[in-house]
């Protein structure tokens, strides 16, 4: 899970960029797989996702720990208003290959608010740096600032303290992950090794469609297209 706080134009917008494996470990040890792209179905992911936050909220509130809001009965409202709201939750299918994955978190991973060649102009009072303008189709345009703006929205985005910018859940938890992930690969191997019999079973014991005396024995396996293709344009 990645923290991204920016957008093009250096404001604040905090979301979170997750990478999320396409099974589960049970908790009797046992790998759950996803039954499609998707592990977990959208809009449910949505709405619990809002509670969740909503229920924190009002749990620190509850504590003393929001002490930016001060007028009785705020909290209340602010936390109906966003229960009221429909949360974004973007999701896409599966990664299937391990440079796609790597190149994805890069992305997010290793860079900052704002990178040298977006800064367009600097002299005595202004900044002017380009931007994507998303809101009207992605148009790239020029914004010109104020120093002392330019430097506030950039000081924005330094995380405060107890914030990270990557953490790791689940089974990649820093506390489990060595055990975890071992336990992973044995399941998925044997797992694996189960199709591949079952399936050489299958097609070795199928009577040939012509004579349907012969057997069909099994001289290659080929990957799906997808990957054919991506192997060749690798190579």
């Amino acid at each position: 899970m990645v923290l991204h706080t920016w957008g093009q134009n250096l404001s604040r917008h905090v979301h979170l960029h997750c990478l999320v494996a396409g099974g589960a470990l049970t908790e009797n040890g046992a790998w759950h797989d996803c039954k499609s792209n998707y592990l977990f179905p959208v809009k449910a992911l949505s709405r619990h996702f809002r509670g969740r936050m909503v229920t924190l909220l009002r749990e620190a509130s509850d504590r003393g720990e929001l002490s930016r809001i001060t007028r009785e009965g705020e909290v209340d409202e602010r936390l109906s208003k966003l229960m009221s709201q429909t949360w974004v939750v973007y999701s896409k299918a599966t990664l299937n290959h391990t440079e796609t994955v790597v190149n994805y978190l890069a992305r997010y991973t290793h860079r900052i608010a704002i990178s040298h060649h977006r800064i367009i102009e600097v002299d005595q009072e202004d900044v002017s740096i380009s931007y994507k303008d998303y809101k009207d189709n992605g148009k790239h345009k020029t914004l010109k600032l104020k120093g002392e703006e330019f430097v506030r929205r950039y000081l924005m985005h330094i995380l405060g303290k107890g914030f990270m910018r990557v953490r790791h859940y689940g089974f990649l938890a820093n506390c489990c992950r060595r055990k975890k992930l071992v336990q992973i690969r044995q399941l998925l191997h044997h797992q694996t090794e189960e199709v591949a019999r079952e399936a050489s079973h299958l097609l070795n014991g199928y009577p040939c469609p012509k004579c349907k005396k012969g057997q069909m024995i099994i001289i290659e396996e080929m990957m799906p297209t997808n990957e054919r293709v991506a192997m060749a344009m690798r190579r």
